[in-house]
C-alpha cells in the first residue's frame, strides 16, 4: 500500500514539473509569427527598399526583412553621420579592408627634402685687371684646375703700368738725390712723388714682390703678373695669349669647395619646423652609406610658386670635394621628439582641401570623420584633432569604401530632390 502511494506521488509531481516548464520557458512561438515585416532592404546598400522579397537589382544579393520595432538596415543607417556606408563582410575581403589605430608616438621632428649641392657664394673670387692692356703668357690654361691663393694665373703687358713704373723709378732717384739737401721743403715733395707712385702700383694689383723687383733692378717691368686671390678650383677661364683686356674683362673664376651650399626644397606645410641653427644630414645615391653633415644656414623669406616649396640653405664641409656642384641627395632636417597621435599614412584621404579617415563602426558600418593633419614621418601621419586615441580606423581599402560613401551620398541626394518635386 505505502509503495503504490509513492509511485502515485512522484507521477503527480512530473506532472505538474513538466506542465510548469513549458508554462514559463516555453518559447512564444504565436508572438514570434505575429511580429510585422515593415520592408525589404539591400544589407550591402541599405537605402535600397521594397515591399516585397526579391533579390536587390545591383548587386544581386537576396533582400532581408526589416521587422517593426528593429532598428537594422536603413533604420540603422539614419542614426549614423551622413556619409557612413555598410559593407559585408565579404565585400570586405574582396577589396582588400584592413584595420589599424590611432595611437600616440614619441616621434622625431624629422623632415626630408630633395636637395641640391651649390657653391659657397662667399668663397667665390672673380679675377679681373684694373688696368688695359694686352696678355702675354697664360699659366692657367683651362676650367677645373686647382690653384693655390698667390699662384700665377697670367702675365700682361700695359703702358699705363709702365709709365707708371717709370714715374715711381725717377721718384726713387730724386729722393736719393735729395737725401742730403738741406731744403727740407723739396725732400717732402720728393717724398710725396714716391709714395704716390708707389700706391697706384698697389692699387692695380702689382705685389709687392714686383714693386721691390722694380726698385732693386732700377727698370720697369714690361710684363706684370696677376696672381690667384684665393685656392680653389677654376671654375670660368676667359684668359688666352694676345687677349685685349679691360678693367671689364672676367679673366677667371675661382670658387673654395672646402665648404659648399646645399638648397633643400622643403615643402610649403612644413616650413614651420625649420629654423636656422637646426642639425642637418645629406646622402646621395652615388655615395651608398656616406653622410655630410651640417647646420641650417638661412631660410629664403619665398616660397617658390611653381613647386609651393621653401628654400633652405644648409652649410656643410667637403673633406675631400666629394661634394660636386649641381649634385642632387636628399637630406634631413633633425628636430626635437615630441608626443604626437598619429595613423598610418594610409588611413588619411587627402583632397587637398579635406582630410578624412574612415572609422570602424562595427557591424560592416564605417564612418568618414574629417581629421586635421601635422606633419608625415616614417609612414605615418600626424593627427592634431578629430581621432581620439585606440579608435579603430580603416588603413587599407578606404579608396573604395570612399568611392561607396559618395556613391551613397549621390543616391540619396537624388532621392530627397524626388521627394520634394513630387510635393509640388
Amino acid at each position: 500500500m505505502r509503495r503504490t502511494i509513492a509511485i502515485l506521488i512522484l507521477i503527480a509531481a512530473g506532472f505538474v514539473g513538466g506542465y510548469g516548464y513549458g508554462r514559463w520557458y516555453r518559447k512564444p512561438q504565436a508572438a514570434k509569427s505575429a511580429r510585422k515585416i515593415l520592408y525589404y532592404v539591400d544589407a550591402m546598400h541599405p537605402w535600397y527598399k521594397s515591399d516585397k522579397p526579391g533579390i536587390a537589382p545591383d548587386c544581386g544579393m537576396k533582400l532581408v526583412p526589416v521587422y517593426e520595432g528593429e532598428q537594422t538596415g536603413a533604420a540603422a543607417a539614419r542614426s549614423l553621420p551622413a556619409g557612413a556606408v555598410q559593407m559585408t563582410p565579404e565585400k570586405q575581403q574582396l577589396i582588400g579592408v584592413e584595420y589599424g589605430a590611432a595611437e600616440y608616438r614619441d616621434a622625431a621632428q624629422t623632415i626630408r627634402a630633395s636637395a641640391r649641392v651649390t657653391l659657397d657664394e662667399t668663397r667665390i673670387a672673380k679675377v679681373q685687371p684694373k688696368l688695359e692692356g694686352w696678355i702675354g703668357r697664360v699659366f692657367v690654361d683651362f676650367t677645373g684646375k686647382y690653384v693655390n691663393k698667390g699662384q700665377p694665373l697670367l702675365t700682361f703687358y700695359s703702358p699705363e703700368a709702365l709709365a707708371t713704373q717709370q714715374e715711381y723709378l725717377l721718384a726713387l732717384k730724386a729722393q736719393q738725390a735729395m737725401h742730403d739737401n738741406p731744403m727740407h721743403e723739396m725732400t717732402a715733395s720728393t717724398e710725396n712723388l714716391l709714395t704716390a707712385a708707389r700706391r697706384r702700383l698697389e692699387l692695380w694689383d702689382i705685389s709687392d714682390a714686383q714693386i721691390e723687383t722694380i726698385r732693386k733692378s732700377g727698370e720697369p717691368l714690361k710684363d706684370l703678373t696677376l696672381y690667384s686671390p684665393i685656392s680653389g678650383f677654376v671654375t670660368e677661364r676667359n684668359a688666352f695669349p694676345q687677349q685685349h683686356i679691360t678693367p671689364d674683362t672676367m679673366l677667371y673664376t675661382v670658387a673654395d669647395l672646402a665648404t659648399v651650399w646645399v638648397i633643400a626644397d622643403v615643402f610649403e606645410y612644413e616650413a614651420a619646423n625649420v629654423r636656422v641653427g637646426q642639425s642637418a644630414s645629406m646622402t646621395l645615391t652615388y655615395l651608398p652609406g656616406k653622410s655630410f653633415h651640417g647646420r641650417v644656414s638661412y631660410i629664403l623669406p619665398q616660397v617658390d610658386p611653381t613647386t609651393r616649396t621653401l628654400k633652405v640653405r644648409i652649410q656643410l664641409n667637403n673633406p675631400g670635394y666629394a661634394l660636386k656642384p649641381d649634385m642632387y641627395g636628399e637630406v634631413e632636417l633633425h628636430g626635437s621628439a615630441r608626443r604626437m597621435m598619429t595613423v598610418p599614412q594610409t588611413a588619411v584621404m587627402n583632397s587637398g582641401e579635406r582630410q578624412a579617415v574612415f572609422i570602424d563602426r562595427g557591424n560592416g558600418y564605417f564612418e568618414p570623420r574629417p581629421v586635421t593633419i601635422g606633419q608625415q614621418m616614417d609612414g605615418r601621419t600626424e593627427i592634431l584633432s578629430g581621432l581620439a586615441a585606440g579608435e579603430r580606423i580603416v588603413t587599407s581599402g578606404n579608396f573604395l569604401i570612399d568611392s561607396e560613401s559618395r556613391m551613397q551620398a549621390a543616391a540619396g541626394g537624388a532621392q530627397g530632390a524626388g521627394h520634394d518635386q513630387s510635393h509640388h
